[in-house]
Order: structure tokens, then C-alpha cells, then sequence
């Protein structure tokens, strides 16, 4: 380590946020531009290079986090980019969108705030970037073999990015008008601007792999007939399957699937449209779902003028630390956490700070509830124990002229053609099943990411489209390969 002494001297200091009454007047990122440069030296010091790292193990990618580390407290930009690179093909992304399993793991956060390695991980990728350390790699000479990949999301483009480098001839084949999947058109414009997702897809388009836009296999593509002409093909397609909320009201107009609602708003910002079909100005908005694709209809609410912006979430107001009885050090903790676009829903109600979350814990939709025309109108809920069961006498109801249900998903879309195309398996989840190889019952086929994984995290996304890239490279080459396989299917548990 560059200074033995600092995590002893220096505190976490974070990126800071641009001021909320800024930041909610556009869609560019929450961070305050150039910020980060001159503050992660001396935090990537206080990087204990500890004999087990156990943030490395954290990491689904297996990222080398001390390595890199020590290489940004010393100044050595090249060198960190190499050791970053050589394990994630898109640090630029799971910088600003992973959840940072690896600093739940930090041995730093056994008694003090964890090294701040996502920060450290996102600086190291935009200053390559910056410095030109990251040009096109196309393979020396070609394979003669060819991979289909479906799906263009994280998972996918990984995938594809790790074929082609190994010298196969990949086609990359998008159901929606432009690449990137859930990158594109789930993730709002002020999580990630979509100009990093370009630069990698243009990266990508150098160094040979061909994308195929508004092309949905098993609808505008014989599934069958598409198998037939490669040697091997990907599914990468995603949990497109979003999980319903069944309760009286749920036909009145006004009541939409989370995935129905935020690709609009990045159609807005791309200037697809010049407003959202769907759009939250002026009205009061209630979100079904506590997770993060919840707080990203949040964000998005709010900048788009809602009158009010309500956040339901089913589970109880977790603790600000660490339960060490049910969540001990490395695991990943259930903690309350407020993160950008709770902190802007909070100066929209305009209370007091003690009253001011926009999330209502341990609350249960009941029903919704609509006026003459068919819209809906409120909804009404009921406050619910740990087990999920009504407390007597705290039903209450919410104004709502839009609800937005964001309860997650639960595999491939079965009515999109593909699963019964190919003849596929599908497990008790609904999700694609596989054998530890990512092989499926099909000869050829491969599946990975959340349509055989089943809803995770971009960090999964993209160290499961790295493993399966090798397992079809060893598939191609007759059991070899020279790429890097960070998991099998089954190595961990589903979420950090």
C-alpha cells in the first residue's frame, strides 16, 4: 500500500452530489463534474491491502480492487486501468450503477466506513477514457466461427465484447431501435448518461462485433432458423417478465408497469419525443416497489414536475447499521439508505426532515380505486408486520393520478417467441435452465444473465456474459479457452 497509515488518517469522503435544486432541472448525472479526480488519491490510500481481501471475493467479477488500488493512490493511471480492465469490460458502468458488494466486504467496514472502491473504480475508468487507455482490441486473426448473441444489455454486450476479442464473428441482436438493453432504456439519463454507453458501443463496432437493432428473435427471426446459422448462440434477453400486483383497480387507466413508464423518459431525453406519453406533471404519483428501479421512477417523477411522489415499499425501515445477528460482516446488510432521488423527493414535500422520506416502509397496496371515466384516483393501503399481515386500523389512502408498479421480474418473457422457438427448458422460476457450462437442453445454446439467473445486478450481468463467453469459446475450440471465466452459474447466491 502507498501509506500504511491511511485508513487511520484520512475519512470516506464520497463524490458529492450537485446541489438538488440544480440537479432536478435536467437529466445529467447527480455528480458534480471534475469532483472526483482530486478526492480518490488519498481515498484509494486508505486501502488496508489486507492479506485476505475479502472485497475481492465480494465481487462477483473478482475484481482486483487492492491491486488497483494501491496503483490510483500512487498515480499510476495506465497500470490501474490495465488491472481494472482485466477483470470487468465496463468499469464506467458498474461505477455509477452497482450497489458495491465489495465495499460491504471491505475489512475496513468491520469498525469504520468502508474504502470508497466504487468511486475509486469510476474515476480509474473515466481518466482511461480521458487518456485514450482504452482503444479497440480486435483479435489478431478470425475463428472462421460464428455467435449469435441475444440481447444487447450488460450481460450481452460482455459476451459479445469477449467473443469477438477472441476472435469469433458476433452478431448482437436487439429487440428495441438502438443497443443497450436496460442500460438504454431502464436505467434513467441521471444514473448514467448514455454517452458512455455509445463510446463502448462504438469501441464495440471497431473492433468487429455487428449489432442488429429492431430485430426480436422468435418474432421478426425464426428462433429456429437463427440457430441453424450459427455455430453457437447466446440468450442474453434479460428478465423481461415483470411481476403483477393483483388487487382490485389494477385495469383503471393510469396504473403502469415501471418498464412501461421509464423508457419514455429516456426517449425524452435521446429526443425521441418531445414529451412522455405518461408523464408525471402535475400529478400525484404513488410507486408500488421499494427497490432501485422504484427510486429510478422516483427520480424521474420528480424531474418531470410531479405534484407529490409516494414510495411503497412492503418491507420495514431497515437500521442505519449493520445487524450483526442476521446480516454479520462480509455479507451485504439491508441498510436505510437515502439515496439521489430520495433526497430530491425529499425537498418536494417540503417537510420536516423527521417526516420528510418519500417512502412509506411496511406498507401493503390494498386496492386502487378510480373515478366515472376509468381512471384511477387513489389508492389505498394498509400498514403490515413483519410477516406481511394488516395491523388493525391503519388503512389510509393516497391521492394518485399515476401508479407506476415496480416489483421486479421474474425471467424471460414467455410470449415473446424465443423460449418455445428454440425448444428451451425452463426451470421452476420461469427463468432458462442450464447446466454449470451455461449450456442448455438445446445443443449449442447458451443462456446467461438474469433470463437463466433470474433478477440480479449489473455486476452479475456482467461477469455472467464474461463466463459464458468462455464456456461457448471452449464450445467452439473443442474444450480450450484463453478467456477469463470470473463465475459458474451456480458459484453464489443470487444477490450480493
Amino acid at each position: 500500500m502507498a501509506d500504511p497509515k491511511g485508513f487511520l488518517t484520512t475519512p470516506r469522503e464520497e463524490w458529492p452530489r450537485r446541489p438538488v435544486g440544480e440537479r432536478v432541472r435536467d437529466w445529467d448525472e447527480v455528480y458534480v463534474p471534475g469532483a472526483l479526480l482530486p478526492i480518490v488519491g488519498p481515498q484509494a490510500d486508505r486501502c488496508m491491502d489486507c492479506g485476505v481481501p475479502f472485497c475481492h471475493e465480494a465481487c462477483p467479477l473478482g475484481n482486483l480492487i487492492p491491486e488497483w488500488n494501491d496503483l490510483v493512490a500512487r498515480s499510476d493511471w495506465h497500470a490501474a486501468s490495465d488491472r481494472l480492465h482485466a477483470t470487468n469490460n465496463f468499469p464506467e458502468f458498474t461505477g455509477r450503477l452497482c450497489p458495491a458488494p465489495c465495499e460491504a466486504g471491505c475489512v475496513l467496514a468491520i469498525n469504520q466506513p468502508a474504502v470508497t472502491i466504487k468511486n475509486v473504480e469510476c474515476a480509474i475508468a473515466d481518466r482511461a477514457w480521458e487518456e485514450g487507455l482504452v482503444p479497440p482490441r480486435p483479435p489478431d486473426r478470425l475463428s472462421g466461427r460464428t455467435v449469435a448473441v441475444i440481447g444487447s444489455g450488460p450481460t450481452g454486450l460482455a459476451a459479445a465484447q469477449q467473443l469477438t476479442r477472441a476472435g469469433h464473428t458476433v452478431a448482437v441482436y436487439e429487440r428495441d431501435d438502438r443497443v443497450g438493453g436496460l442500460l438504454r432504456y431502464g436505467i434513467p439519463e441521471f444514473k448514467m448518461e448514455k454517452r458512455h454507453l455509445e463510446r463502448r458501443i462504438g469501441q464495440m463496432r471497431e473492433e468487429g462485433t455487428r449489432f442488429r437493432t429492431s430485430t426480436a428473435v422468435g418474432r421478426d427471426v425464426d428462433a429456429a432458423g437463427l440457430r441453424a446459422r450459427y455455430d453457437a448462440v447466446v440468450i442474453a434477453t434479460g428478465a423481461t417478465a415483470w411481476r403483477e400486483l393483483a388487487v382490485p383497480g389494477r385495469e383503471l387507466a393510469g396504473v403502469h408497469q415501471a418498464m412501461e413508464y421509464l423508457p419514455l423518459a429516456n426517449r425524452v431525453c435521446a429526443g425521441d419525443l418531445e414529451r412522455s406519453p405518461l408523464s408525471a406533471a402535475g400529478k400525484h404519483v404513488v410507486i408500488v416497489g421499494g427497490g432501485d428501479t422504484g427510486a429510478d421512477c422516483l427520480g424521474t417523477a420528480v424531474r418531470e414536475g410531479a405534484a407529490s411522489v409516494t414510495q411503497l415499499d412492503i418491507y420495514a425501515r431497515p437500521g442505519a447499521e449493520r445487524d450483526e445477528e442476521t446480516e454479520p460482516w462480509p455479507t451485504y446488510p439491508r441498510l436505510y439508505r437515502l439515496s439521489a432521488a430520495h433526497e430530491e423527493a425529499r425537498d418536494l414535500r417540503s417537510a420536516p426532515a423527521a417526516d420528510a422520506d418519500a417512502r412509506l416502509f411496511a406498507a401493503s397496496t390494498l386496492r386502487f380505486t378510480g373515478d366515472a371515466e376509468g381512471r384511477v384516483r387513489s389508492v389505498r393501503l394498509v400498514a403490515v408486520d413483519a410477516a406481511r399481515r394488516p395491523l388493525p386500523g391503519t388503512v389510509r389512502s393516497l391521492p394518485a393520478d399515476l401508479v407506476l408498479l415496480a416489483l421486479g421480474f421474474s425471467g424471460p418473457d414467455p410470449a415473446d417467441g424465443l423460449v418455445d422457438g428454440l425448444g428451451l427448458e425452463l426451470g421452476p422460476g420461469g427463468t432458462i435452465a442450464r447446466d454449470g457450462a451455461f449450456a442448455t437442453n438445446v445443443p449449442g445454446v447458451f443462456a446467461a444473465g438474469d433470463a437463466a439467473r433470474g433478477q440480479s445486478l449489473v455486476v452479475w450481468a456482467i461477469a455472467e456474459g464474461r463466463s459464458v463467453a468462455a464456456a461457448v469459446d471452449r464450445h467452439l475450440s473443442g474444450g480450450s479457452t484463453r478467456l477469463p471465466a470470473p463465475v459458474g452459474p451456480y458459484d453464489r447466491p443470487m444477490t450480493a
